[in-house]
């Protein structure tokens, strides 16, 4: 149902996956004691915004969290087919990693 309806999505609109278009993907996870989820938010041009709350089906740490979130923000929009993105996060470890400004030694992350 997720791929038919993302179909529909892009035969609608054709001119957001053009190279030129950059698109804007916000992303915040976090854990508790009951659990784990994401918000993602993945704008782009005319106003168009996609949301997406998960809630993970497994135990996280929030740094867990947090890289589950951009992953999840990074499928959603290659399943739109974005082709230039920036994306954000409030979480400093990720950030970090993705301009390869720090490398953890976890394994997990």
């Amino acid at each position: 149902m997720k791929a038919q309806f993302l179909a529909e999505f892009l035969t609608e609109l054709p001119s957001m996956t053009e190279e030129k278009t950059v698109w804007l993907l916000s992303v915040d996870g976090s854990s508790n004691k009951k659990g784990g989820g994401a918000e993602i938010i993945l704008e782009g041009p005319d106003q168009v915004t996609v949301e997406q709350s998960i809630r993970f089906g497994f135990k996280t740490l929030n740094n867990q969290a947090e890289y589950e979130a951009l992953i999840a923000g990074l499928r959603l929009a290659k399943d739109l087919r974005v082709r230039s993105l920036k994306c954000q996060t409030d979480s400093q470890l990720v950030t970090s990693q993705m301009n390869d400004e720090y490398q953890t030694r976890e394994p997990l992350l």
